[in-house]
C-alpha cells in the first residue's frame, strides 16, 4: 500500500433534533478526519448544529454540511421530485445555515455531501448532480463535493470546476453499478467490523469491493465513510484506523489526502 499514504475518514452526525437523540456523535468524532453535519431538513437542529460544529472544531476535525430533501419525517430517505432550481436553492439555503455555526465556531466548510435520497438520486440523476456542484461552486468555489465514485456528481463537479473526492461505504453494500443496496434489504447494511475493515484494506489495496451480489467491482476512493447512526459505528471507526495504521496508512481529512 506504499502507494496510498493518506485516506479520509468520515461520518455523517448532527442527526438528532428536539427531544430525539440520534448517533453517537461524542464518542465518534474524535477518531474520524471529516464529519458531515446536518443542515435541518432530515435531522439536525440549531443547538445539534452549534454543538456539533464546536466538537468538530475543538477535536481539529474537518467539517462538511449534509443537505438533503425538506423530510424530517423521512428522514430524507425518501425520492422528492424537485426541479434542478429548488433543489439547488435547497441545497444552498441549509449551506448557509450551517456556516453560520462554523464561522463563528473559527472553523471552515471543507465539503458537501448529500444525505439519502438526495444523494442516490444524484448519484444517477445530471440534474440533482448539477444542483449540488452548482450550489458549492456559487457559495464557496474551494469547497469539495463528496460522493459515489464514477456517478453523475462526478461529471457534475467536473464540469463546474470544483473538487470531487469518492468515497466509500464500510458499512453499506454495494449493487453492481457502484450504487448502493437498498436499505430494505437484508444484508444491505454491514454490522460485522472484521467485514468492514477487511472491506475498506481491500478498497485501499485493490480499489475494488465484492458486491451484493458476490460480483468484483472496481473503485478508486478517497474517502470512508462510517454511518453515526450504526450501533457499531464507535468500534467500526476505531478498528479501520488500527487496521490502515498498521498497513502504514494515514487517517487525515480530504483536503490533506489531494494534498491542498
Amino acid at each position: 500500500m506504499s502507494e496510498l499514504l493518506r485516506i479520509d475518514l468520515n461520518c455523517d452526525l448532527g442527526e438528532s433534533f428536539g427531544n430525539y437523540k440520534l448517533g453517537m456523535d461524542d464518542e465518534v468524532i474524535p477518531h474520524v478526519t471529516s464529519v458531515n453535519v446536518a443542515c435541518g431538513y432530515h435531522g439536525g437542529d440549531p443547538m445539534v448544529m452549534e454543538k456539533t460544529v464546536r466538537m468538530a472544531v475543538k477535536h481539529g476535525t474537518a467539517i462538511g454540511a449534509h443537505p438533503s430533501f425538506p423530510d424530517l419525517m423521512g428522514f430524507g430517505r425518501r425520492d422528492m421530485k424537485l426541479t434542478r432550481d429548488e433543489a439547488y436553492a435547497y441545497v444552498k439555503y441549509q449551506l448557509g445555515a450551517l456556516y453560520a455555526f462554523v464561522k463563528s465556531a473559527g472553523g471552515e466548510l471543507q465539503h458537501l455531501k448529500a444525505h439519502g435520497a438526495l444523494y442516490n438520486m444524484a448519484g444517477k440523476d445530471m440534474d440533482m448532480a448539477m444542483a449540488l456542484a452548482t450550489a458549492i461552486r456559487d457559495f464557496d468555489s474551494q469547497m469539495l463535493l463528496l460522493g459515489l465514485p464514477n456517478s453523475k456528481m462526478e461529471e457534475a463537479a467536473a464540469e463546474c470546476g470544483i473538487g470531487y473526492v469518492s468515497e466509500f461505504f464500510a458499512d453499506r453494500a454495494y449493487n453492481d453499478d457502484g450504487s448502493l443496496v437498498n436499505r430494505k434489504l437484508e444484508g444491505s447494511v454491514i454490522h460485522d467490523s472484521d467485514l468492514a475493515c477487511q472491506r475498506v484494506l481491500r478498497m485501499v489495496r485493490d480499489n475494488e469491493v465484492v458486491t451484493y451480489t458476490g460480483n468484483v467491482l472496481k473503485l478508486n476512493c478517497k474517502s470512508v465513510c462510517v454511518h453515526g447512526d450504526n450501533a457499531e459505528a464507535v468500534r467500526f471507526v476505531q478498528k479501520i484506523r488500527e487496521a490502515l495504521k498498521n498497513e502504514g496508512v494515514e487517517a487525515a481529512n480530504m483536503k490533506k489526502v489531494l494534498g491542498k
